[in-house]
């Protein structure tokens, strides 16, 4: 009797990379035209069993709720943001929901993975002790400090035993490509490769690219670029960087403007301004908190510099964000039952 195809349970959270999510489903899909047989089945799980918000604004139609998803092969979270705390300091609703189905799905001996920052999550399950796994090149740093007992890399995906994990975006489609590599041997990769247009199946040890970075090839503005990065807490003056790199400041804005068309000031607070939105969608620090990472010495500038940027404040981010995560956990904010919704039988833009 042949077995049925083996069943991957993807628990999307709100904000998650719509991106990510998809290539990973398109990879087993693309598998199993390869393969000439469904080996591969997909199913895509929430908090509460309804739609769910990805970073884009597309509302996602989900199978089922966690608690109810059928016997899966592989568990993998997929999600852009850490876990957060409550006030008290205790994990919140979705963090205690989310560890709990992870521990099950270990318990089941389910292969368990991260899109993302889906990783992150294994960990605070207590599921990554010993293992190397990766998360967002943003949040690697936070992660690993929090959870020393595993290895969190900037690759763009890692594979050790029965956990994976990838970086953001595209890296699920080298993750997958990579484990149906070990899954089915060498030979599957080119037909896939060949499936969705690409040259070559990107190494394990590759590093995650900061896009600015990755299209800039003046090494002058590539080592500015890094110095920006390495000190969004405590920014650096222009004639500093200018200094560190070994050129003028005039050179060093003459560059800026040749390769980014834009001056080194600007570009290092759109650059503060991008990390404070990422850490205020994603993470459960505090506004103030937020301000002063990302170096704004005060809640008014942080305020006044964000609403310029994006076109409201902090707080409207945070709150707006907050609103998501409610009526994911709360069935009664918002959603009508499954069977009355009607028109959200179709993914549609927010």
């Amino acid at each position: 009797m042949t077995p049925g195809p083996r069943r991957f349970g993807f628990a999307v959270l709100p904000g998650h990379s719509l991106l990510g999510c998809s290539a990973a489903i398109e990879a087993l899909a693309a598998a199993n035209d390869v393969l000439g047989e469904a080996r591969y089945e997909s199913t895509l799980l929430s908090l509460d069993g309804r739609h769910v918000a990805a970073a884009c604004g597309t509302r996602v139609l989900v199978h089922c709720c966690l608690t109810d998803a059928p016997t899966l092969h592989a568990a993998l979270v997929v999600s852009e943001g850490l876990p957060a705390s409550d006030a008290s300091g205790q994990p919140d609703g979705a963090v205690t929901a989310v560890t709990a189905w992870l521990r099950a799905q270990a318990q089941a001996r389910a292969l368990l993975g991260g899109l993302g920052c889906g990783a992150a999550w294994l960990a605070e399950a207590g599921l990554l002790g010993g293992y190397r796994a990766t998360v967002h090149h943003a949040q690697v740093t936070q992660v690993g400090e929090r959870h020393p007992q595993t290895v969190f890399s900037s690759n763009v995906y890692e594979i050790d035993r029965d956990r994976i994990s990838c970086g953001p975006g595209t890296a699920s489609l080298d993750l997958m490509l990579a484990w149906l590599a070990r899954e089915h041997g060498d030979g599957i990769v080119a037909p896939l490769l060949a499936h969705f247009g690409l040259e070559r199946l990107r190494a394990r040890d590759e590093r995650q690219r900061v896009p600015a970075a990755a299209l800039v090839t003046n090494a002058k503005v590539t080592e500015a670029l890094a110095l920006m990065q390495a000190n969004l807490q405590e920014p650096l003056p222009t004639d500093d960087i200018a200094r560190l790199v070994g050129v003028s400041r005039r050179q060093l804005e003459r560059l800026f403007k040749q390769h980014l068309d834009d001056m080194p000031s600007r570009y290092y607070i759109e650059l503060r301004l991008m990390r404070a939105r990422h850490l205020l969608r994603h993470s459960g620090q505090s506004i103030l908190q937020i301000g002063l990472a990302c170096g704004f010495a005060s809640a008014s500038r942080f305020s006044s510099g964000y609403r310029a940027r994006f076109g409201h404040t902090p707080r409207d981010e945070r709150s707006a964000r907050a609103a998501d995560w409610k009526a994911q956990r709360d069935p009664a904010a918002g959603h009508q039952p499954l069977d009355e919704r009607g028109a959200d039988n179709e993914d549609t833009p927010r």
